[in-house]
């Protein structure tokens, strides 16, 4: 059986009251990055994306620490804090196009200090290219992916006050991504009997699969509705479509990070949040989705 990383549930603990203390606890924390959002403090947003992308950094570093995998994990911190740093300072002051030029500046910076690093250490077999690859991915799949909330932010053009737009597709991304796994969950504990990958997971079912894509759908389609004036990039054909798409990613990034807990032998990337785990087990699904909307926007809806 996996180890936890968590202290072990009471043993009265039930699926259902598993569920309802997650429900509660992915509602508070959403609602207040989307207030704060709401709020027009754009460095709070910031550095509550900032605090949830670190600690889930830290967390899979923390992973691989526990299957003794070699990693440069303060190297990784460092990075990630200046490519969050950089990527908000660039897309919220000048245009998306030098962030860009920003990112792939840090990753080389990275790569040059590992490297450097490596040059100074006792070269052990495969360890040191083992030891890049798993600080960089890290790097990559927490960070850089989680990074792209941001972006939304700013992808939209600001109001003739200067306020930010995009705060309503941070929320749309947040509640569509969200519905998907309540729906992927409620579907599979009520309905689910056909395992998708029982070697990756032994809960994840087709049922649960096609679950999360009917909520998804219905959830994307209701928020336009209420705010098409909001939401007026969208139209009912790429509500629909995003709704199937997000649906369809959200589930991919669960099943990702259940790879890598089976990999690393954990049940939860940790215990910083009740009902749920660690900051990665809240943030898993949306790697995928908010990466998958940003690109939609930019290269179907073409928003410049």
């Amino acid at each position: 059986m996996p180890v936890t990383l968590e202290r072990p549930a009471p043993e009265t603990a039930t699926p259902r009251s598993v569920f309802i203390l997650r429900f509660v606890s992915t509602v508070a924390l959403w609602s207040i990055a989307l207030l704060i959002s709401f709020s027009g403090y754009e460095i709070l947003f910031w550095l509550l994306i900032s605090a949830f992308g670190l600690i889930a950094l830290w967390e899979f570093y923390g992973m691989l620490d526990h299957s003794r995998l070699p990693n440069f994990k303060i190297t990784g911190i460092i990075c990630g804090a200046i490519l969050l740093i950089g990527s908000f300072y660039y897309f919220s002051r000048i245009g998306p196009a030098q962030s860009y030029d920003f990112e792939l500046s840090v990753l080389l910076f990275f790569l040059l200090t590992v490297f450097g690093r490596q040059m100074f250490a006792r070269l052990r077999h495969d360890e040191p290219l083992r030891t890049m690859a798993y600080t960089l991915f890290g790097l990559l799949y927490v960070l850089w992916l989680f990074n792209f909330i941001t972006k939304i932010l700013y992808l939209t053009p600001r109001s003739s006050t200067g306020t930010v737009t995009g705060q309503f597709y941070v929320l749309y991304l947040i509640a569509v991504t969200k519905f998907s796994d309540m729906g992927a969950y409620l579907t599979g504990s009520a309905f689910g009997r056909h395992l998708m990958s029982p070697f990756i997971s032994a809960k994840k079912t087709w049922e649960g699969f096609f679950g999360a894509l009917g909520l998804a759908l219905i959830c994307s389609l209701v928020l336009f509705k209420l705010m098409p004036g909001h939401l007026s990039m969208l139209t009912w054909t790429h509500a629909t479509v995003l709704g199937l798409l997000l649906g369809f990613a959200a589930v991919i990034g669960d099943l990702a990070e259940s790879i890598i807990k089976r990999s690393t032998d954990v049940k939860d990337s940790g215990n910083l949040l009740p009902g749920i785990g660690g900051a990665l087990d809240l943030i898993d699904s949306l790697l995928f989705t908010a990466p998958l909307l940003f690109f939609y926007m930019r290269l179907v809806i073409r928003v410049q």
